[in-house]
């Protein structure tokens, strides 16, 4: 019998952490960089996203870093823990990537590692995935989201050329959470206050007057209002599934852990619902 080829390992990059900003009262940007990311890339996607790991606490992982092999020899509550993040802006002349974080305070894990990061700290991640860019032949573009999507409107929005017809509307707590976002397109900022996550969003774009001709959509964000606004954009809109990007990034009331566990399956569910055939 053939030997079987030695298994590829996944690669896993190691940064360090050039700087940090504080962006927003609850938006935290870090600038990663070093050696570790000379294998690194990511292309035109605007939804660019990388998979940070967190060590189990007290353990320590043979070398060289294998998530495979991590799978195969160590207990499943001492695989490292992974939360995804969307490439803001990838620098490859500096090899400098930039992630920017929503800050809960003390709650979770990424948003402290986040704040309390400084220059030499490392991180390994995965990646990058991603799937979107604003197509340049759509005649305009419809880019919705809360916090967990603005780090990839304003990469979207920075891709686009200057005069592009765009309607960009971002849910954010309040005005002290707007940013500024290099592209002379308009953002309609849409600020929460006491209301639940989306009504703002939701409202919006239902009054939103759609100019002729196609559109090229993205809408990302909690997934409760993410439901609503795939109704309207698929079956009210007839927007077709090729030109729309739409997905529940997050979920209320769950973590990544349990989120992503059933995320593709919701999905899949919603969008058998919406379509009309019988849901799994």
């Amino acid at each position: 019998m053939a030997e079987r080829p030695a298994r590829k390992p996944r690669r896993a990059h190691s940064a360090q952490v050039v700087r940090t900003e504080r962006l927003t009262p609850h938006m935290q940007r870090v600038v990663l960089g070093g050696e570790g990311l000379a294998e690194f890339s990511a292309g035109a996607c605007t939804d660019h996203y990388v998979k940070l790991l967190f060590p189990a606490e007290g353990v320590t992982y043979p070398e060289p870093f294998d998530m495979e092999r991590i799978r195969e020899e160590f207990p499943r509550d001492q695989w490292p823990v992974t939360r995804t993040y969307t490439v803001r802006a990838w620098d490859p002349a500096l090899r400098e990537l930039t992630l920017d974080f929503v800050l809960h305070g003390d709650e979770g894990l990424a948003g402290p590692w986040a704040t309390h990061a400084r220059p030499g700290d490392t991180i390994r991640f995965m990646g990058p995935g991603g799937a979107y860019a604003p197509d340049p032949d759509a005649d305009w573009h419809l880019l919705v989201g809360d916090e967990s999507a603005l780090p990839a409107i304003a990469a979207a929005l920075e891709a686009l050329p200057d005069g592009s017809e765009v309607r960009a509307l971002v849910e954010i707590a309040g005005p002290e959470e707007e940013q500024k976002i290099d592209s002379d397109a308009e953002v309609v900022w849409l600020h929460r206050g006491d209301r639940p996550i989306g009504e703002a969003l939701l409202a919006a774009v239902r009054a939103l007057s759609f100019p002729e001709g196609r559109v090229h959509a993205f809408v990302h964000g909690e997934a409760t209002w993410v439901r609503e606004l795939r109704r309207l954009l698929r079956v009210d809109h007839q927007i077709p599934r090729e030109d729309l990007s739409i997905s529940g990034y997050w979920r209320l009331g769950h973590n990544e852990d349990g989120w992503q566990q059933s995320k593709r399956d919701w999905n899949a569910r919603i969008e058998a619902e919406q379509e009309g055939a019988p849901a799994a």
